[in-house]
């Protein structure tokens, strides 16, 4: 699919009943970054699950394409998703490869799924390297990987079907310097090909390569270019005193709290 396209039209997003939003509209078109901003709480992952389909707006419509998503068996076929990493270790073994292939066996749905032909486990490589991740990697339990080692199979995992739309919530925590600095690069690289959307408590790492910036909280919802987004105004509106002036520049002090 070249050029995906999100639509929202007259969406309210929250939980069980609950509005975390008044009425959301706009349209997204790839290739390209989408940075989603905001505090603790203001609805970054709610509408992230939302477009994916896994959680019902309480009102309005998402289209993909002009064709109408309300379930993840339709968003699916459009969108990857990378869930935020969640550091410590597991309760049950499972390995790198046995994750992403497990989820495109399911994705496939063929039978029997959990027999892959030779051109679909070239695949997997192809996808695996493709996010960084070499052989010595792909047997290994998945809990025992570090930070950015997991969240580069949970990219894989995502990224197997080839989905024209990627949606990343917090795909830079639980990662160290080091790492965040190359997570950065595969998702600039990915944004060249996709509709990448990322939640972020911090843009600067991805900010040069932005095309669009979401700023929101319960109250307030902005959209646009980084230059028009970013200002003293629009920060404070949906930080508070979060958002200082650092020379000509905002800088917004929202740490992540797990």
């Amino acid at each position: 699919m070249l050029n995906p396209v999100i639509e929202v039209k007259d969406l309210i997003i929250g939980y069980n009943g609950r509005a975390l939003s008044g009425k959301l509209n706009f349209r997204l078109e790839g290739p390209a970054l989408v940075q989603i901003l905001g505090p603790n709480g203001a609805g970054k992952t709610t509408l992230l699950k939302t477009l994916l389909g896994l959680l019902k707006p309480i009102e309005g419509k998402i289209f993909i394409n002009k064709i109408e998503v309300t379930s993840p068996e339709k968003a699916g076929n459009y969108i990857g998703y990378v869930p935020q990493l969640i550091m410590g270790s597991g309760h049950y073994p499972i390995t790198a490869w046995e994750l992403v292939s497990t989820l495109y066996s399911m994705y496939r749905k063929k039978w029997p799924r959990l027999k892959l032909s030779r051109q679909e486990v070239d695949l997997l490589k192809e996808v695996f390297v493709k996010v960084g991740l070499g052989p010595d990697i792909w047997n290994k339990n998945f809990w025992n990987l570090s930070g950015g080692e997991r969240q580069r199979v949970l990219i894989a995992r995502a990224i197997v079907h080839n989905p024209p739309i990627l949606l990343m919530d917090e795909p830079l925590s639980a990662v160290d310097p080091v790492g965040k600095t190359e997570l950065a690069k595969l998702i600039i690289d990915l944004s060249k090909e996709k509709l990448v959307l990322v939640t972020s408590h911090d843009p600067m790492l991805l900010l040069e390569y932005t095309d669009i910036i979401i700023l929101m909280n319960k109250k307030t919802f902005i959209m646009g270019k980084p230059d028009e987004v970013l200002t003293l105004e629009n920060t404070k509106l949906v930080y508070g005193e979060a958002a200082i002036p650092v020379a000509k520049h905002v800088h917004i002090s929202d740490h992540h709290l797990p």
